[in-house]
């Protein structure tokens, strides 16, 4: 299992200089990827996570951790598809591959909050047909020297979009999502699936079988897909025999990422972003650093 790091990308310790030092210090330390989330509001009344409340854009971010960095693959866990046209997302993702040298990893969702929604000016309902029409109309895009797609909700006219990514035919495309439409969708259209922050660990390996079962019935090789868990990583002290997956001591957390690996997982990312001492706004942003720098070195992969 492959072993990657979430960016700082909300709450106090989200500012250039942490992006800048902690993405350099995973890529020296050989961890594989580089991660962002995104948020786009926070209703005061909704009782959403503090790490909600402030979130930077993730294309940005990675953007700018790109020209930083020269190992780690850079990756989205997730855009929601539905908030762009696809035009302009295939844009940003080809120039994102390019200044990535080919390092980008595009995750894909549908989006959850409702406010959301209302906000970015689209509707809610039939999420799911809306995306599967997307990746069509983003790998003709990426593919055809000359784009030209109607659909029900896309539509190109026909033209030359260029330049093309630099990884061919395009950067491979991860699905979120908890439910067994999403899983099965990941397994007949995506390179892999991306478990969530809330994601029932203990369940993982049913999910992975979900994905793997959707692949085969489609035609395609399960033994190619990727899994890639989003780590809730808290580091406590020593507490109950109880404790959630990758919380608790280093130790245990290390112990914990053994135990995700025989599930099936291909790769997990650490994130810190929610851990709420670290990824709120309330957070000390000089203790989440020195926090993180810790967890880095320990967590560091073999060889890095």
């Amino acid at each position: 299992m492959q072993l990657g790091f979430a960016l700082p990308t909300s709450g106090s310790w989200a500012h250039r200089e942490n992006m800048a030092a902690l993405g350099r210090r995973a890529d020296e330390l050989g961890y594989a990827s580089l991660w962002t989330f995104q948020r786009l509001l926070y209703p005061p009344d909704a009782g959403w996570a503090p790490v909600y409340r402030s979130v930077h854009d993730p294309l940005i971010t990675l953007a700018y951790v790109a020209g930083l960095t020269r190992r780690a693959r850079l990756g989205t866990a997730i855009v929601n598809a539905p908030f762009y046209s696809p035009v302009v997302l295939a844009k940003q993702l080809t120039s994102l591959d390019e200044v990535t040298q080919g390092r980008l990893d595009a995750g894909l969702g549908l989006g959850w909050s409702q406010e959301e929604f209302a906000a970015a000016g689209v509707g809610y309902e039939r999420r799911g047909a809306r995306l599967e029409e997307f990746v069509q109309c983003l790998r003709t895009i990426w593919t055809d020297e000359v784009v030209e797609f109607d659909g029900e909700f896309y539509r190109v006219p026909r033209a030359r979009i260029d330049p093309k990514p630099v990884q061919r035919p395009h950067p491979p495309l991860l699905f979120g999502g908890t439910a067994v439409p999403a899983l099965r969708r990941a397994g007949r259209m995506a390179a892999g699936w991306i478990s969530s922050s809330r994601a029932d660990l203990s369940a993982l390996a049913t999910s992975i079988s979900v994905v793997r079962d959707a692949a085969a019935e489609a035609g395609r090789d399960p033994s190619g897909l990727r899994f890639v868990v989003r780590g809730v990583v808290r580091v406590r002290p020593e507490g109950a025999s109880d404790q959630p997956p990758l919380t608790g001591p280093i130790g245990k957390i290390r112990d914990d990422l053994a135990r995700i690996a025989r599930l099936g997982a291909t790769e997990l990312f650490v994130d810190l972003n929610f851990d709420p001492e670290i990824g709120s706004p309330d957070a000390d942003p000089a203790d989440s650093l020195r926090r993180a720098h810790k967890v880095l070195e320990a967590l560091a992969p073999a060889g890095g």
